[in-house]
């Protein structure tokens, strides 16, 4: 108990000198707070050293490295990870992957290199495997206290995500490379080809091992978390647990040789792309501010630690080797930065890095937490682990955060990479321009109320006038000086409207009136626009229903078709889609009015060229229309299944509100919490059975359609019922191709709801032959003959219910239905005189009805 107060104490110290800082670097804006830590805990070992009882426990407390290890690291590498916008990581790929493998990897050569040849010129002579791992140590970078400035003065976006991306694979390549290094240095080895080799083998097991581990692990805990609903306590839990349990699973299992770091990576950015719709929606800002808060402290207990850790006695006596390391240092970045980031800008389709950007990136390389903590957590058989190595690290620590921590933001400043980016300051000057739109129109309001003096509310209306008259004269002036050219400004509304679009399906997918499913293909539809809009400068032209995906999905029915005992799931399968594509229509008219309503606010605000406005309007009318088609198409075909969805929507709309209600009482305290909890525990059981879909609604009745299919009407009722018996109900989503020209077929389709549309290739060319609606059938055919080839392409125009009778039921049929055989035959007849007539170069009949030969 002795034992355990005295480090509470030093820990409860350590967040409140923290938070101290934090608020004198708030105030002060002079010192990056990760560099103000830094000194602050300089500042508390001096005064431990000067035996004044200030802060003693404080001053005196010393953290195992396997603490910073296993404790720290897993929790910044998730949060930074989880919090890592995976669009721009991939558009930036290449050079992160460049910087953070191959870059680190040239850094520790030279660096090694550099000090090997020039130890001995101080006094001090390194083995190969030494001054490699010496090299190593220096390369982990640490852009906290860069990405914290980079933020305050508003730096390029891509620099920042550069910098931190990098940053994210780098730490797991120097750790797996130290350790590497290690090896040989224990076991005595000399740096031979054979040995470089196998340390380069090793290295991608161990890289690629943790990122599959990783996968896995999230892949699992994304399913346990979609079981959840609204449990703060357990989804944090679970991804806490996660991000813990690969990290020590890698590192702690000698059997299992692959990297913590890169495993916790993965988790970290699986779960916050993908896992992010398995988290419930109201749980998700409880879970950033978790995560955010932890990595807070863990920072903040990282850099007051390295502070404490500074022996200026120490770095004197390595000072002449730590003058030789510190340039080594400077010059292997370098060399990684200026010699492969250009190398891999001239690459096909790769965006060069600016070189004012790679100054940056080289300059702001800081060292911080995880080369110390490399350097700390060396073997014990390590020569001169801690009166060279130790030392070593904790001095170019030092100088990276004091000198380059302090002097990046002048280098910004120089650089011009401080001016917020043409998107930025138009979206200022347009946010202005709403705020003064919407001051003005409720000050007749505010007069009205008697609030204002009419003196008053006249000054106020001026005064507003003329700075709204302002904001337009400079918003002119961007045009004017060429800064703000139409393309470009064409690109940024584009970009603001794709952006509210696609926060509206996530505020409908966090309300459960959009699916998963649906929201990912929103979602990804949003992608894809924008990656095209940012680097085409246009829409493309299929997002949602490419061709390729819709001949895809026919394929797939049709293999699963084939495959015996699965055809139920086949036709499950169809519903859910057709289901799902009404829901995405739904949700796309919605979002196209959403955007409209928003470009309407850019025409009336007069922030953006009228030009610019008639066209992304054009589009986005054209969106709505297609959507609201398919909507009035599926009404049309499935209107008991549209009619239960709206049903579903109206309830979840009452829930919400309800549960809404409830929530502002709880909050009031007119409601008891107890009370409130199990009320609104009861709103997200109803919410969840809303969420379910109304595919049921898709079936219908076969006796309705074999009553509107003319030659069934004089059936008997016992034969009737045959061939009721051995109908199979199959669902056709838009746009599925139900029967291709060229394939055998020994199947008759009829059709209960929907449009199909029969065409024919001659020749290279496609024609149109007939169109087909509810009563219709074609494939009688390809029935009576058994494996015929279809000599037409039947594809359904709408969502469409179809019913099928195959081949190896008919002999059943016939023998305790003869009417309906004779009737069969009777069709296929008429339809071969039909053909004959047709092909004479006479006109033939109206195919609309029957079309036996397909």
């Amino acid at each position: 108990m002795l034992e355990v107060i005295p480090l509470v104490e030093a820990i409860a110290g350590l967040l409140l000198i923290a938070a101290a800082t934090r608020a004198a670097t708030r105030r002060l804006g002079r010192v990056p707070f990760p560099i103000a830590l830094v000194i602050v805990g300089m500042g508390l070992r001096a005064v431990d050293g000067f035996g004044l009882p200030v802060l003693g426990s404080v001053a005196a407390l010393r953290i195992a490295p396997d603490v910073a290890f296993y404790v720290f690291l897993p929790i910044l590498v998730f949060e930074s990870a989880f919090q890592t916008n995976a669009r721009d990581l991939r558009e930036n790929l290449g050079p992160v992957l460049t910087l953070a493998i191959p870059g680190l990897i040239v850094s520790t050569a030279v660096s090694g290199v550099l000090l090997y040849y020039a130890g001995p010129l101080v006094g001090i002579a390194l083995s190969w495997p030494a001054a490699l791992l010496l090299g190593s140590i220096l390369a982990a970078t640490d852009p906290v206290g860069v990405t914290t400035l980079f933020r305050q003065i508003g730096a390029p976006k891509r620099l920042s995500i550069l910098v931190e991306g990098e940053s994210l694979f780098n730490d797991a390549t120097a750790i797996v490379t130290s350790r590497i290094l290690q090896g040989i240095l224990i076991a005595g080895a000399t740096v031979s080809t054979g040995v470089l080799l196998e340390g380069v083998a090793d290295f991608f097991v161990i890289f690629l091992g943790g990122l599959a581990l990783g996968w896995v692990a999230s892949r699992i805990g994304g399913i346990i978390l979609g079981f959840v609903d609204s449990d703060a306590f357990i989804e944090i839990s679970i991804t806490t647990v996660l991000a813990y349990l690969v990290f020590i699973v890698a590192e702690q299992n000698a059997r299992l040789p692959v990297s913590g770091v890169m495993a916790a990576l993965a988790v970290g950015l699986i779960l916050g792309g993908w896992g992010k719709t398995k988290i419930s929606p109201s749980v998700a800002v409880q879970l950033e501010g978790y995560w955010g808060f932890m990595a807070a402290v863990a920072n903040a207990m990282i850099f007051l630690l390295v502070g404490l850790r500074v022996d200026l006695l120490a770095l004197w006596d390595v000072r002449w080797i730590l003058a030789l390391a510190v340039p080594a240092m400077l010059l292997a970045r370098a060399v990684a930065i200026y010699g492969l980031v250009p190398l891999l800008g001239r690459l096909p389709g790769s965006e060069p890095v600016d070189r004012r950007y790679q100054t940056v990136m080289w300059w702001g390389g800081l060292r911080g937490g995880i080369a110390l903590a490399i350097a700390l957590s060396l073997p014990e058989s390590i020569p001169q682990r801690d009166e060279l190595f130790i030392p070593l690290a904790m001095g170019a620590v030092l100088f990276t955060l004091l000198v380059q921590g302090l002097t990046v933001e002048p280098l910004v400043r120089v650089l011009g990479l401080d001016k917020p980016s043409m998107s930025d300051r138009v979206a200022r000057v347009e946010a202005l321009i709403a705020a003064k739109r919407r001051t003005l129109g409720q000050l007749p309001e505010l007069s009205a109320g008697g609030l204002f003096s009419p003196r008053v509310a006249e000054s106020v209306q001026e005064r507003c006038a003329d700075e709204l008259d302002d904001l337009r004269t400079r918003l002119g002036g961007l045009r004017d000086r060429r800064e703000l050219d139409p393309e470009e400004e064409r690109r940024l509304v584009y970009l603001r409207v794709l952006a509210a679009e696609k926060d509206l399906y996530y505020r409908m997918f966090s309300r459960g009136h959009l699916s998963e499913g649906s929201y990912r293909k929103l979602e990804h539809s949003i992608e894809l626009q924008t990656e095209a809009i940012r680097h085409e400068g246009h829409v493309p032209e299929f997002t949602l229903y490419p061709p390729t995906g819709e001949r895809l999905y026919t394929s797939l029915f049709r293999l699963l078709d084939g495959l015996p005992g699965l055809r139920p799931l086949t036709e499950k399968l169809r519903a859910s889609r057709t289901a799902q594509d009404y829901e995405i229509a739904w949700a796309r008219s919605r979002g196209s009015r959403e955007a409209l309503d928003q470009i309407g606010e850019l025409d009336q605000s007069h922030a953006t060229l009228p030009e610019i406005i008639h066209e992304v309007a054009a589009h986005y009318q054209y969106w709505q229309e297609s959507a609201r088609s398919r909507l009035d198409q599926t009404a049309e075909q499935f209107p008991e299944f549209v009619a239960a969805a709206q049903d579903s929507l109206a309830e979840r709309l009452v829930l919400h509100a309800e549960r809404d209600a409830i929530e502002e009482r709880s909050r009031s305290g007119i409601l008891p919490p107890g009370v409130a909890e199990r009320m609104l525990d009861d709103l997200a059981t109803e919410l969840r059975r809303l969420r379910s879909s109304e595919t049921s609604k898709l079936r219908i009745d076969p006796r309705e359609l074999l009553r509107k299919v003319p030659f069934f009407e004089g059936l008997p009722e016992a034969e009737f019922e045959v061939v009721l018996s051995k109908l199979r109900r199959r669902t056709a989503p838009s746009g599925e191709m139900i029967v291709r020209q060229g394939t055998t077929g020994d199947s008759l389709y009829l059709v209960a709801r929907g449009v199909v549309r029969v065409s024919r290739q001659d020749g290279g060319l496609s024609r149109d032959l007939a169109t087909l609606m509810a009563g219709d059938f074609f494939g009688e055919m390809a029935l009576l003959v058994g494996g015929g080839t279809r000599t037409a392409t039947c594809r359904a125009v709408t969502p469409c219910a179809l019913y099928e009778l195959r081949r190896s039921d008919l002999d059943d049929v016939s023998a305790r239905a003869p009417r309906m055989w004779e009737t069969l035959e009777e069709a296929s007849r008429r339809r071969r005189a039909e053909q004959m007539v047709g092909s004479s170069g006479e006109p033939g009949p109206d195919l609309d009805g029957i079309v036996g030969d397909a």
